[in-house]
């Protein structure tokens, strides 16, 4: 994907939104935004093999990030933590009607990356493309659309004590902090003797297209033949999965960061945590963590009044 379209963005509404950041705070995204113009990409979905069109619109300000599935006449879910439906091998959200829409994790890691609070998003069938494993197509894409300051504040959920929740050797939490931070400890729990990698990432303040949003999907060759054997993850191949023999990459271009399972984590973590329905401040850190733990500290987070509070900023 080619061309990028620039936007320029009006004094007035960058000082109507500013807020001076309390002592020790980094200074953030104030506005709200949307995307400039309409864009579209297409693909197949990893788990369903199936082709599929996404379209991305401007929105409204406030009315923060919605899934429409055009094949079913145009019903709509909101990307939020309260519906998530299914955590396996990937985040689906769905409505009571029954529709749902899987794999959203590196298009909401994009989004949140770009400070993108309210779009709208068209499919054509139940899953998001895969593209190349990453969200690095995602983030062409919103740079294609540009981005457009909107005259309203973001909301910011501020955690206000610290949310834990563990499941055996997996651990993941969210604690206060003056600023967003993900930390992941990552390994495949001895069934390689690959080194164990850990990352610390800042989305504030550090650049995400740069670091983390080209880290690919990535899984262990044994397990890929039995999911193909059993007929799942039908889109899945080389050309978006990063797939390791024991300590050995099978992918003839090999590695794109020496550590780049663990830089993928942080990016479903990102993508996860940004259907929290705001910017996060605070700190998270997950240890062997996936969409299924991401999804359930959600859960005990706003399950708790006295955890957080939201903020307009």
């Amino acid at each position: 994907m080619t061309g990028f379209l620039s936007v320029s963005i009006e004094k007035s509404q960058s000082q109507l939104c500013a807020i001076m950041p309390t002592e020790l705070e980094k200074p953030i995204e104030h506005c709200q935004k949307t995307i400039a113009n309409s864009v579209s990409c297409q693909g197949i979905g990893v788990h369903s093999g199936i082709p599929v069109t996404v379209t991305l619109h401007p929105a409204v300000s406030g009315s923060g990030i919605t899934f429409i599935r055009t094949d079913l006449g145009g019903v709509e879910v909101k990307a939020l933590w309260k519906n998530i439906v299914d955590t396996r091998n990937c985040t689906t959200i769905g409505n009571s009607e029954g529709m749902t829409i899987s794999t959203v994790e590196h298009l909401m890691a994009a989004l949140a990356a770009s400070g993108i609070d309210n779009i709208r998003v068209e499919i054509d069938g139940p899953e998001l493309p895969i593209l190349d494993g990453s969200a690095q197509p995602f983030v062409t894409l919103i740079e294609r659309a540009g981005m457009k300051d909107q005259r309203a504040p973001r909301r910011v959920i501020r955690v206000l004590k610290t949310v834990t929740v563990e499941e055996g050797n997996r651990k993941v939490s969210l604690s206060p902090a003056s600023y967003y931070e993900i930390e992941v400890d990552f390994d495949f729990g001895g069934r390689t003797e690959l080194t164990p990698q850990h990352l610390v990432f800042r989305p504030l303040e550090e650049d995400f297209s740069e670091d983390i949003a080209s880290a690919r999907t990535f899984g262990l060759l044994e397990d890929a033949e039995k999911l193909w054997a059993m007929g799942l993850s039908k889109g899945a191949s080389l050309e978006n999965t990063l797939v390791y023999d024991k300590t050995k990459v099978v992918n003839e271009d090999g590695l794109r960061f020496e550590d780049e399972c663990v830089r993928h984590k942080v990016l479903d973590a990102l993508g996860d945590l940004h259907l929290a329905g705001g910017l996060i401040l605070g700190k998270f850190h997950g240890v062997r963590s996936g969409h299924s733990l991401h999804h359930k500290l959600l859960l005990a987070l706003f399950a708790d009044p006295t955890a957080w509070t939201s903020e307009a900023r």
